[in-house]
């Protein structure tokens, strides 16, 4: 949620920024409920003092009369409250300043590579073919037990998704191979949690993730949502509270089975497990001070293209533009790995500043060290997820059907290829 005393300032700029997001929000009336709700509590802070003067006169009378004006006003006041959080839940974050001003994924900018893509010797095989022929996805039998775009991962497959989430572990709670890579930033080591992959209507929408509801998984006799990453519910462990300056930057990663519906993807990906129901993931959620929001999240895309280059594939990084970034979103910047039998790159991660959009409609904030209270800025951001498998299975296969095991995962695996 924005500041409204921002927009109140700035409403022309609001409105701009919003449109860029693909936004149609109507800045006059926000501003119109605004200005009569801000009167209104005037005068009912005025009537509740001169109901307290009254009732030390013993007016009875009087004080009925302001009783029920004041009651009036009260309803009035409940009415233009609602109206008014409906209104400035409405508007989106702001994109930054270096943003693109874009439409859609078309107008996304490719800012640097890293690597050259493998040239085969042999006719590739997609990540379905291999992980069918190798026996470690089974979408077939999914299908039949919970229904389309869900599969079974097996065996070395099994291996190989928690071989990647040890590596990364190893990286993230290591505050010298941190500090490799953080130069001059706080290398502070990230926390490890398994958080609750079901959350609250109420937190979700906090969070700004709730929508679209379409998107999402409802337990209706529990009034509770499956969570669609593990930022859903890593971001609300500080809702509510005020930190101190000294204990940021405060950093976890999460690990947590994810849930979407893909409602808006009919027609997409609709083969094998790269666009599936459930999916697990590792995930990074960090909490800063305004000035350090911008230095977080590009200290978490050098950990990921650490990640993505020890494991020695192909990628390219990418700026999200205005049209493309979700509601709550800053500053997105995604990587994509490269997909020998798609001859592209293919998103595998996603790094998403918030500033403190999130942060305020979480009432978390820090208190800083002259003493002064604000906002804490927040990041999240993919670390591996299952599309980082698939694309070691594409991009390490072998002319005789096998796919190698990188190098730094081997000693996680217990072996160095995986075979039929």
């Amino acid at each position: 949620m924005l500041d409204i005393k921002f927009i109140r300032e700035n409403p022309k700029l609001v409105e701009k920024k919003a449109k860029q997001k693909g936004y149609q929000v109507d800045i006059d009336r926000l501003l119109t409920v605004d200005k009569k709700r801000r009167k209104l509590i005037e005068e009912i802070d005025g009537l509740r003092s001169q109901r307290k003067r009254v009732a030390e006169k013993r007016d009875e009378a009087k004080g009925q009369l302001i009783k029920k004006d004041l009651r009036e006003k009260e309803d009035q006041l409940e009415r233009y409250q609602e109206e008014f959080y409906t209104l400035i839940r409405q508007i989106p974050n702001l994109p930054l300043e270096d943003v693109p001003i874009g439409k859609d994924e078309t107008e996304n900018q490719p800012i640097r590579k890293w690597g050259e893509p493998k040239k085969f010797s042999f006719p590739v095989k997609d990540y379905d073919e291999l992980g069918k022929t190798l026996g470690i996805t089974d979408t077939e039998t999914a299908s039949k037990v919970t229904g389309t775009r869900f599969g079974y991962l097996k065996g070395q497959g099994v291996l190989l998704e928690f071989a990647l989430i040890r590596f990364a572990l190893d990286l993230l709670t290591n505050e010298g191979r941190l500090r490799k890579i953080a130069g001059d930033l706080n290398a502070k080591p990230f926390i490890p949690v398994i958080p609750p992959v079901m959350i609250k209507p109420q937190v979700f929408d906090k969070m700004a993730r709730l929508e679209p509801k379409e998107e999402r998984y409802y337990i209706p006799s529990d009034d509770l949502y499956l969570i669609g990453s593990a930022e859903h519910t890593l971001g609300p462990m500080h809702m509510e509270e005020t930190l101190k300056e000294k204990d940021l930057p405060k950093r976890y990663v999460g690990f947590s089975t994810s849930f979407r519906r893909e409602a808006g993807s009919y027609g997409k990906d609709i083969k094998g497990i790269f666009r599936v129901h459930q999916f697990d993931k590792l995930e990074i959620e960090s909490f800063t001070t305004s000035g350090d929001s911008v230095k977080e999240q590009d200290f978490i895309v050098a950990i990921q293209e650490h990640l993505m280059r020890s494991l020695e594939i192909p990628y390219q990084v990418v700026v999200i533009c205005s049209g493309d970034m979700g509601g709550p979103d800053a500053r997105q910047i995604d990587i994509e790995a490269w997909f020998p039998s798609q001859n592209k790159y293919r998103e595998t991660h996603t790094a998403d500043l918030m500033t403190d959009y999130q942060a305020r409609r979480l009432e978390t904030k820090v208190r800083r060290n002259d003493g002064k209270v604000e906002f804490v800025h927040m990041n999240d951001a993919t670390v591996f997820a299952g599309r980082t498998l698939l694309a070691i299975l594409e991009n390490y296969q072998a002319k005789d059907g096998s796919v190698l095991v990188p190098k730094v995962l081997q000693k996680y695996t217990g072996f160095t290829k995986i075979t039929s």
